[in-house]
């Protein structure tokens, strides 16, 4: 990922502060939680009974006819096809996808499977895989379209396709494109749909609002030919108090980029506000009920498109989707992040961190974390440093996978006073033992391409004081 150059003591440790119940959804999937027994002891289970309601209820998000799954859950004789590829998958925690540590309910997001049913699935596939009695399947569930957040309110698609080759290094390529909104939209859910899934590592989608003109000069200022003298401060006026910003970064966040190769499709000057990406395991933002993200009048936007060669040519034109809220929300979403760009991680060592801070200079709310390395990145964690000298972890992902990354959404927001930190540590393995390091005998620094590294970390945020309706009391 390439990141806009404009934009900006220890305590009890505990994740379960942050557990409630919430109405956040990142992706399209039904988080299913039964506490009775699937299956009665001594029972072989059957498809049928047993299995397609798990499976509907957690993995037709994705498995499904047009989904990113390499094939549907909807379809029996699919299911029975790979079942011992379920099997496997389901039996390491491979699938569904979750990294993450910590009690269930933290995250609306959690796509782990409850242990009933992780325990019928298993037992299904060890006593044969029996598919049962078809006229006892559950209705399946029902999709609008091919769209996760269903059909969008507005679609804004890249003005052409581009031709990814079946060989080499591919540079970051960036399309402008016009939103045509005639007015500011508050939106409640974002989808980016690649034309070529297999070609398109990950999208980032920026809004760039227009600029605003200078106000024009008055007649009488404009004959002038000098500017008006600006009296100095006497010392009774007060110098204007700078107000910092409600978030702040370390000094880490600054990073060179290294000159492009390929100048087709090179960055604008000016990218705007991240507000979508799509990467393995995140495509779908929802915003919390009560909240949504402005993107104003005249919007361009550019959407920053990562390509893998896969030995043969294809064609993309990704699009992104919106879908509105219907009116006016409490309190306005931001999207930003923050990041260490000034690392190096030595040729052959296993576990390096590469710690980063955002500092809370106003009351806020963060609504999620999308922590992001590359090959080498091995796990991540997050830290609350209070004002009080305490902290507690509010995110730990032990398991990091560059091929399932996910935006973690907190079931209840995380309220930080003005004063508090959040400290990132990404731990990474640059060593031979490493079967996904394209290189252990090289040292590694920032980069877009995927055998360079990363430390960045997108969040989701409002602020209190700019809250547009009072709180309900």
């Amino acid at each position: 990922m390439r990141m806009n150059r404009r934009v900006f003591r220890s305590g009890r440790v505990s994740l379960a502060t942050v557990a409630a119940l919430g109405a956040v959804s990142l992706i399209g999937l039904a988080i299913g939680q039964r506490d009775e027994p699937l299956v009665a002891q001594g029972t072989a289970p059957d498809f049928a009974k047993d299995v397609a309601p798990v499976l509907y209820r957690n993995c037709a998000g994705c498995h499904r006819p047009g989904g990113i799954g390499p094939f549907s859950v909807l379809n029996a004789d699919s299911v029975k096809a790979y079942a011992t590829e379920i099997r496997d998958a389901v039996g390491t925690g491979y699938m569904p996808p979750w990294h993450a540590d910590g009690p269930r309910g933290v995250f609306t997001n959690d796509r782990r499977l409850p242990d009933l049913d992780k325990q019928a699935i298993l037992r299904w596939v060890d006593d044969g895989a029996k598919i049962g009695n078809r006229n006892a399947l559950p209705q399946a569930p029902h999709f609008e379209s091919r769209w996760e957040i269903g059909m969008p309110d507005a679609v804004v698609t890249m003005p052409e396709d581009f031709i990814v080759p079946a060989s080499g290094t591919i540079e970051y390529q960036y399309f402008e494109v016009p939103s045509n909104f005639t007015e500011d939209k508050w939106v409640q859910a974002i989808e980016i749909m690649p034309g070529s899934r297999e070609s398109v590592h990950h999208v980032l989608v920026y809004a760039r609002p227009p600029q605003v003109a200078a106000p024009a000069a008055s007649p009488a200022s404009a004959s002038a030919s000098a500017p008006a003298p600006v009296p100095a401060p006497s010392a009774s006026t007060p110098a204007p108090r700078r107000v910092p910003p409600p978030v702040s970064f370390d000094r880490n966040n600054d990073f060179t980029d290294p000159p492009r190769t390929d100048t087709r499709n090179a960055s604008p000057m000016r990218l705007g506000n991240l507000i979508g990406t799509t990467a393995p395991g995140t495509n779908v933002v929802r915003f919390p009920e009560g909240t949504a993200l402005r993107v104003r009048a005249g919007t361009t936007l550019v959407f920053q498109m990562h390509y893998t060669a896969h030995g043969h040519e294809s064609k993309d034109r990704t699009s992104v989707g919106f879908q509105f809220a219907n009116a006016a929300p409490a309190e306005q979403v931001y999207a930003s992040n923050f990041l260490n760009g000034k690392f190096v991680l030595p040729a052959g060592q296993k576990d390096v961190m590469v710690p980063s801070t955002l500092t809370i200079n106003e009351p806020i709310k963060i609504y999620g974390l999308f922590p992001h390395t590359h090959v080498r990145g091995a796990r991540w964690q997050y830290t609350l440093e209070k004002s009080d000298g305490t902290s507690e972890i509010i995110l730990d992902v032990p398991r990091y996978d560059f091929n399932w990354q996910t935006f973690y959404m907190f079931a209840k927001p995380l309220e930080l006073p003005a004063g508090t930190r959040i400290t990132s540590r990404a731990w990474y393995d640059n060593s031979a033992s490493n079967k996904s390091n394209p290189d252990a005998t090289k040292d590694v620094r920032w980069g877009d391409q995927t055998w360079e590294e990363m430390q960045y970390t997108g969040f989701l945020y409002s602020v209190n004081s700019r809250r547009l309706t009072p709180p309900v009391k």
